[in-house]
């Protein structure tokens, strides 16, 4: 089911989980969801890789794959730093919640958060990310 729309230049995944992410950067590669794929282990490390390259706006994903549960710097610590970048960052990273969690708490409280624009149950799928270029992008 592959739509015919440009491929995006880069996504960002940020998962604690190196399968899930294995599996995410595989499906994005195999449907040419996007040109590029950053890949960060820690809520921490994406935002330390957003802040490197706050004034580069080419090496901005234009959409971070966000999981909720990680130690540290978990979903929501991480939007509530990402609330303070500039603009520029804000504007061009769309945030989609990408998580096994099923908290329905947790997911009210993160899905109206401004800059999450969707919110997708592990594993990302072809269908999932036709879903997302069809209405987001």
């Amino acid at each position: 089911m592959q739509t015919d729309t440009k491929a995006i230049d880069l996504v960002m995944l940020v998962d604690d989980n190196d399968t899930d992410n294995f599996i995410s950067k595989r499906i994005i590669e195999i449907t040419k969801f996007a040109k590029r794929v950053e890949v960060k282990g820690s809520g921490k490390a994406a935002l330390d890789y957003l802040r490197e390259n706050q004034n580069s706006a080419d090496n901005l994903p234009s959409l971070i794959f966000l999981d909720i549960n990680m130690p540290i710097v978990d979903g929501f610590v991480f939007l509530y730093e990402f609330e303070k970048f500039n603009e520029v960052v804000r504007n061009k990273c769309k945030v989609i919640i990408l998580s096994s969690s099923d908290n329905k708490r947790d997911i009210d409280k993160i899905v109206n958060n401004n800059h999450v624009i969707k919110f997708i149950t592990k594993p990302l799928t072809e269908v999932a990310l036709d879903e997302i270029k069809l209405n987001n992008i």
